[in-house]
């Protein structure tokens, strides 16, 4: 899995999209590295907690903990392809992933919170899924900017690079 999330070429290269050495198609990138790990584990979550007529904290529960499982897993299985000891392999996931996933679990469960009926949607309903789909369509679009802030100044998915 490619981490290429940060700049390091010439800063016209994308004809003004880019500030301090990174593109926004640079932090987009990231971006939906962080947004795969989070919608397996986010759908996942939803899905069991749903099937399984659980409760609406129980299964927002397991869906945030599976996002983060997933988020960090994706990170940590190609930091170790590219030869880290587990420690290190850890802790860079977690430099490289947790306020990138935090707000985007946050914006995508505040949205299916807040959509009249969509906690207690069902699998089989649309409103299950257009939420849940919706939410994690624009916690990506929130969470990009905090990307690339975050790369540029050499933070979150900025740090994977030392190991690439």
């Amino acid at each position: 899995m490619d981490h290429t999330a940060h700049h390091t070429g010439s800063t016209h290269e994308h004809a003004g999209h880019e500030v301090g050495g990174v593109t926004w198609a640079a932090a987009a990138k990231a971006t939906l590295h962080c947004l795969t790990g989070c919608a397996i584990g986010e759908i996942l979550g939803m899905a069991i907690g749903t099937a399984l007529g659980w409760g609406n904290v129980p299964t927002m529960a397991l869906a945030i903990v599976l996002a983060f499982v997933f988020g960090y897993s994706l990170t940590l299985f190609a930091i170790r392809r590219a030869g880290l000891g587990l420690r290190t392999a850890i802790k860079v996931a977690l430099a490289a992933d947790t306020v990138s996933i935090i707000v985007m679990e946050l914006v995508d469960n505040g949205i299916i919170a807040l959509v009249p009926g969509a906690m207690e949607a069902h699998l089989d309903e649309a409103l299950f899924w257009t939420s849940l789909l919706g939410g994690l369509v624009i916690a990506f679009l929130l969470t990009t900017p905090v990307n690339k802030w975050m790369i540029g100044r050499g933070k979150g998915h900025a740090v994977v690079h030392a190991y690439h």
